[in-house]
């Protein structure tokens, strides 16, 4: 049987509610919003996997060793190929390119290829939308980020996602 799992940064309590309060101010418009439960920044997706897979997804997490650091959403913007509205940062912490990178160097390991396609850190609000301006996102979401997730999709459950196993940002 297998899984289909991604590593994620999870929100705590205060992100989340102002994540949906956010995503509650959007324009009046088609889209499906994401469930405020689901709110989350995927940091890499790892899809369906077996067992012995995801014993080796664990231990490179296991290995991670990255300073905590926050976050700052201060964007709101779009994927308009995709039909994705999101908010993200305009400043990127080096911890957080860190943690992907380990995470993909690791990986290799367990037969995955890193993605090619730049890393785009973004909490997705709605899916299937039109498109909107891009503007900046005042006040920010700050978001001290001390942890990141190994997350199961649930097809057919909402809300979706859940977390799997955590672990501890440490330098």
């Amino acid at each position: 049987m297998t899984e289909r799992l991604f590593f994620a940064l999870w929100p705590g309590e205060r992100q989340q509610r102002t994540l949906t309060r956010i995503q509650r101010e959007l324009p009046d418009r088609p889209g499906r919003k994401a469930h405020p439960r689901d709110l989350h920044l995927t940091l890499v997706f790892l899809g369906d996997l077996d067992a012995e897979k995801r014993a080796c997804v664990e231990e490179v997490a296991d290995r991670v060793r990255v300073a905590p650091f926050t976050l700052n959403l201060d964007r709101f913007g779009c994927f308009p190929r995709a039909r994705v509205l999101w908010c993200g940062v305009s400043e990127r912490p080096r911890s957080l390119t860190a943690l992907v990178h380990a995470l993909d160097e690791g990986l290799v390991g367990c037969g995955f290829c890193p993605e090619r396609r730049a890393f785009e850190p973004h909490v997705t609000l709605v899916r299937k939308a039109r498109p909107l301006p891009a503007r900046g996102l005042e006040p920010p979401v700050v978001w001290p980020v001390a942890e990141f997730a190994l997350v199961i999709a649930r097809p057919g459950e909402s809300p979706r996602y859940r977390v799997e196993r955590r672990w501890p940002l440490m330098p």
